[in-house]
C-alpha cells in the first residue's frame, strides 16, 4: 500500500460494513492492509495487544473483537478456514493505538475512529481514556462541525461578513478579543488556526458558545445581520460570565499546547 498522503474518511468508510441492526464494524483483514500491514502474523500481534488493552478497560474483549473465520483458497486450492474478527469502532481505535507510530496511516486511523467520525458521541469512558492530544482533536473535530453550522444558520439570518459575526462572538467570551487578538496573544506563526492551538478545556468553551448561539439564532428567527451579531457576542459573554460563577478559569488565561493539532496530526 502506498503511502497516504492526503487523509480522506473515504479510506475507512470504503471498507466500513452495516450489520442487520444497523451498527457499523470492520472486518480485521481489511482493515490489516488499510493499515498498512502486509503480513497477518504482524498485523494479529497488535490486534492481541489492543484485546489486552480492552479488557484492561472491564469492557468485553468478545463484543468489541467478534471472532469470525472465514473460508479462503490457497495457491494449491485448497480450502482452509482462517481467523478474522469483526471489529467494532472503539477495536479498530484501540488497534490504532496499539500500531507502528511511525506509519502516518496509523495516526490517521486514531483520529478517525477515536475522534472525527462517530454519530454519536464518544462514551464517558472511552472520552476520559483519550489523552489530552486526543481529546483536543476530539473537540476540535466537534467545533469544526459546530461552525459549520453555525456558519449556515447565520447566513440565513442575514449576515455577510462572517469574519465579523465570529469576532462579536470571541468578544464577549475572551473579554473583548478579537480572534487576531488571540492569534497574537498565542504567537501563533503566519496562516496557523486558533482553534488548533487550544487545549481541550478552551476548546470546550468555545464549542458551548458555538452551540448555543446557532440555537438562539434559530430560535429567535433573527433576521438580520445586526442582531446576529449582538447574539453571539451576549451568548460568548454568557458563557464568560458562567465560567466565573463556578470558578473556571478565564479562556485567555488557559495555556497555549506546545503543538498545535495539525502538527500531531502529521507525527
Amino acid at each position: 500500500m502506498n503511502e497516504i498522503n492526503d487523509y480522506t474518511e473515504k479510506i475507512f468508510e470504503d471498507i466500513k460494513h452495516i450489520d442487520k441492526f444497523g451498527s457499523e464494524y470492520w472486518l480485521a483483514r481489511e482493515l490489516q492492509h488499510v493499515l498498512d500491514y502486509s503480513q497477518w502474523r504482524r498485523f494479529e500481534s497488535v490486534v492481541d495487544k489492543a484485546k489486552i488493552t480492552c479488557k484492561n478497560s472491564d469492557l468485553n474483549v468478545n463484543e468489541q473483537f467478534a471472532n469470525v473465520g472465514k473460508l479462503s483458497k490457497r495457491s494449491n486450492n485448497a480450502i482452509v478456514e482462517i481467523t478474522d474478527y469483526k471489529l467494532s469502532r472503539y477495536a479498530c481505535y484501540l488497534i490504532a493505538q496499539n500500531g507502528d507510530s511511525r506509519k502516518k496511516v496509523i495516526a490517521l486511523a486514531k483520529t478517525y475512529f477515536a475522534i472525527q467520525t462517530r454519530k454519536q458521541e464518544l462514551s464517558e469512558k472511552e472520552y476520559n481514556e483519550l489523552t489530552e492530544d486526543e481529546k483536543r482533536l476530539y473537540r476540535r473535530n466537534q467545533a469544526r462541525k459546530g461552525n459549520y453550522n453555525l456558519n449556515k444558520t447565520a447566513v440565513n439570518s442575514g449576515v455577510k461578513d462572517l469574519a465579523r459575526f465570529h469576532n462579536a462572538g470571541y468578544k464577549g467570551l475572551y473579554n473583548g478579543e478579537t480572534a487576531d487578538d488571540i492569534f497574537k496573544r498565542k504567537r501563533l506563526r503566519y496562516r496557523e488556526d486558533i482553534l488548533d492551538n487550544m487545549g481541550s478545556e478552551e476548546l470546550a468553551d468555545n464549542i458551548f458558545r458555538i452551540a448555543q448561539t446557532d440555537a438562539k439564532l434559530k430560535r429567535d428567527n433573527v433576521d438580520n445581520e445586526y442582531t446576529a451579531n449582538s447574539i453571539h457576542y451576549e451568548v460568548g459573554r454568557e458563557v464568560r460570565n458562567s465560567i466565573k460563577r463556578l470558578g473556571g478559569t478565564m479562556p485567555e488565561d488557559l495555556p497555549t499546547p506546545d503543538k498545535s493539532l495539525r502538527e500531531i496530526e502529521k507525527t
